[in-house]
């Protein structure tokens, strides 16, 4: 990062239909909307090509950006569907492989602990969640989809962690 610069940190929401992506720059503090995105898959594909789809999707997308980190949602699913379960875990370590191919670190975070970061409550309905993220990146409306949003209350959380650690980026670290 050069002097000057902010801590760039793209966030995801993992999803093998849908995966959304939120990159904000964290400024001393402040932190500014990059972009938000979704990348998308072919549910007619067999399961090997659409995770190689995720994963050459989001190389473009760290190439484009440049992260300094990448922030992701954990795995979480109802035990009644262990095997969204299993789907989602093969997303999720599509896009885990294409940042390590970055070396870019990533932090995983709970659903509950992105909604106490963005609204002070870890029950937050996804609703709040989007209000939560456009109060935050001063936009009048939550991106859409709901997955862009959720992507940068992933980012959103890190920059978060990072304050607390005493992390403000621009060269303030």
């Amino acid at each position: 990062m050069e002097p000057g610069e902010g801590l760039r940190v793209l966030g995801l929401d993992p999803g093998i239909n849908i995966t959304g992506y939120g990159v904000v720059e964290m400024r001393g503090g402040a932190v500014e909307l990059v972009e938000g995105g979704v990348l998308r898959t072919d549910p007619k594909d067999p399961l090997e090509l659409r995770l190689r789809t995720l994963h050459e999707a989001l190389g473009g997308v760290l190439e484009e950006f440049r992260p300094s980190c990448v922030a992701v949602e954990a795995l979480f699913t109802h035990y009644q569907r262990p095997r969204t379960a299993i789907v989602m875990g093969h997303a999720r370590g599509a896009l885990l492989l294409a940042a390590a191919q970055h070396d870019l670190a990533v932090t995983g975070y709970p659903p509950s602990r992105v909604k106490k970061a963005i609204t002070g409550s870890g029950r937050a309905s996804k609703e709040q969640v989007q209000g939560a993220v456009a109060a935050a990146l001063g936009i009048e409306e939550a991106p859409k989809p709901a997955d862009v949003s959720d992507a940068l209350a992933v980012a959103l959380c890190h920059c978060d962690a990072l304050r607390r650690e005493g992390v403000h980026g621009g060269g303030n670290a």
